[in-house]
């Protein structure tokens, strides 16, 4: 696959509806195989009937449909490219087996090669589909200000300087700087950052990223149709084609292999016939030409490999290629994403610190009467943690701040040690972030009175599974795009010594490459 631009990409995402194949009955990579199989069956039973000349017509229709899904590819690449593949291989195999009048046997190698073919390229078709996908976190069109009005343009028609009004719930279309509001944005698709981060005047803002609560104007800093998402499309396709030269499994074996028995065929039917039959020489040397193509290997890699990718995505992993999974193996060092894969991708409560009279129970239960009219993931997991609490009344949110609201006669604040006083628990407010915790502040009457710290907290296998692998000689670095502080705590409880945080996709596409090029592989 050749590398293609971060525009050219994104100018065909939002040009084009949807790529998708379609299901696959209307697919004809895949009806060909199963006509060449449905020829085959029926050839059989016209065998078994007696009936020689339909049985014939029928292997002759099941070999061809088969053989025209990989024959012609495998002779362009030999005259073309030079290449020696597995499709050769079983060319030549089927070729020999209707020289001897085996036409049975080649169409049921044509037909179970071709199923098997196609069935892969369905599986990776599906697995690449992951790639459109992120396209589609760019909206198809954006809210600019211009000349004191809002007007609604196409996202491709985006320019560097122009100001977007993203209003809450909104994605933003593009790379930006806030100009005007503040708010919170989940960037979890962007950077994996589980909990969204405080946006204010001045901060940069990624496109693809979701405005959850106030209005903002954002100074677009990268035009619609070149902007991080593409960026990293662009990282991802020339990963592809930097890694498209290495052949799959069976290719590297047919590589030697095709000319090895080419040459082993020539020399039984040249020196045998220089002392017997030439007939029966020729006749052998078409049996090892037979014989030695891998046909149980070119066939069985094909399925293991749906298998594997169909096994791999119950378990929410996508694989990109064939060529990848059968690298798995050789794998020596491996680079894993924090949210959702280490952890759970589900905030939860973690501590909570006290002052004074108020108690574990009473702070969580104030702050979450107030949190239950937020739509925020914090309060989500602070409401969780006290699903029986009343609601408060009289409720105002601050963008990007906090939130108030009446319980009783006490007025209850609950938001960022950003802009809530910590006062006295200032310093466990430290070491509640120092743990990797999101610290929320809770005030009553304009006092503090407690601090709850929310984390995304491991998955309980995930020490056990980082140990076995270092086991097995396998080392492990992490990659996120959370801060730091929480990075390196979760990494300690992970076991995990090699961290990287606050780092963006393009920039985790950096690492990744920089280690395949110093790590050792197998």
């Amino acid at each position: 696959m050749s590398a293609i631009t971060g525009s050219q990409v994104k100018g065909a995402a939002l040009d084009e509806d949807d790529d998708d194949d379609g299901p696959w009955w209307k697919d004809r990579e895949v009806l060909i195989p199963i006509f060449s199989g449905i020829a085959f069956l029926a050839g059989l039973i016209c065998e078994w009937s007696g009936a020689e000349i339909p049985t014939l017509m029928l292997f002759w229709a099941g070999l061809l449909l088969g053989a025209y899904t990989f024959v012609p590819g495998a002779l362009v690449k030999l005259f073309t490219k030079g290449k020696l593949g597995i499709g050769l291989l079983m060319t030549i195999s089927a070729t020999g087996a209707v020289i001897l009048g085996y036409v049975e046997e080649a169409a049921a190698l044509a037909f179970l090669y071709s199923i098997a073919e196609a069935l892969e390229d369905k599986a990776m078709d599906r697995a690449r589909s992951g790639l459109r996908a992120l396209l589609k976190l760019v909206p198809e069109t954006a809210t600019i200000r211009r000349e004191g009005t809002t007007v609604e343009v196409q996202a491709k028609e985006l320019h560097v300087g122009d100001l977007l009004v993203v209003r809450p719930g909104e994605r933003v279309a593009t790379d930006g700087v806030i100009s005007e509001g503040r708010s919170s944005l989940d960037t979890s698709a962007i950077t994996g950052e589980s909990i969204p981060v405080d946006a204010a005047p001045g901060d940069q803002v990624s496109a693809g990223s979701i405005n959850t609560s106030g209005s903002l104007v954002i100074e677009a800093t990268a035009a619609g149709t070149d902007n991080s998402l593409t960026t990293i499309v662009e990282l991802v396709e020339r990963a592809q084609a930097e890694k498209g030269h290495r052949a799959r499994l069976a290719d590297r074996i047919a590589r030697p292999l095709v000319p090895g028995v080419m040459i082993l065929a020539v020399l039984v039917a040249v020196i045998g016939s220089l002392f017997g039959d030439p007939e029966l020489w020729i006749t052998r040397a078409l049996v090892v030409l037979v014989a030695a193509s891998p046909c149980a290997l070119a066939i069985a890699v094909p399925l293991t490999v749906v298998a594997g990718v169909g096994s791999a995505s119950k378990f929410g992993v996508v694989i990109k290629s064939g060529a990848a999974f059968e690298r798995l193996g050789g794998i020596r060092h491996l680079a894993v994403d924090k949210t959702g894969t280490l952890t759970r991708n589900q905030p939860t409560v973690t501590q909570v610190a006290t002052i004074g009279d108020a108690n574990h129970e009473q702070v969580l239960a104030w702050a979450a009467a107030v949190e239950q009219h937020s739509t925020h993931p914090l309060a989500a997991a602070i409401t969780a943690a006290v699903p029986t609490a009343a609601a408060a009344e009289e409720v105002t949110e601050t963008a990007g701040r906090g939130i108030t609201g009446r319980i009783g006669d006490a007025t209850i604040t609950v938001g960022s040690p950003r802009w809530l006083d910590a006062g006295a628990l200032t310093d466990e407010v430290e070491t509640l972030e120092n743990e990797g915790m999101t610290v929320v502040i809770v005030h009553r009457d304009g006092a503090i009175a407690g601090a709850i710290g929310v984390r995304d907290e491991l998955r309980p296998e995930v020490p056990e599974v980082i140990r076995t692998l270092e086991k097995g000689g396998i080392g492990v670095t992490m990659l996120t795009g959370d801060n730091t502080r929480t990075a390196r705590a979760l990494a300690a409880k992970a076991g995990i010594q090699d961290v990287r945080a606050e780092q963006r996709p393009e920039e985790k596409a950096i690492v990744v490459a920089e280690l395949s090029r110093t790590r050792t592989t197998r």
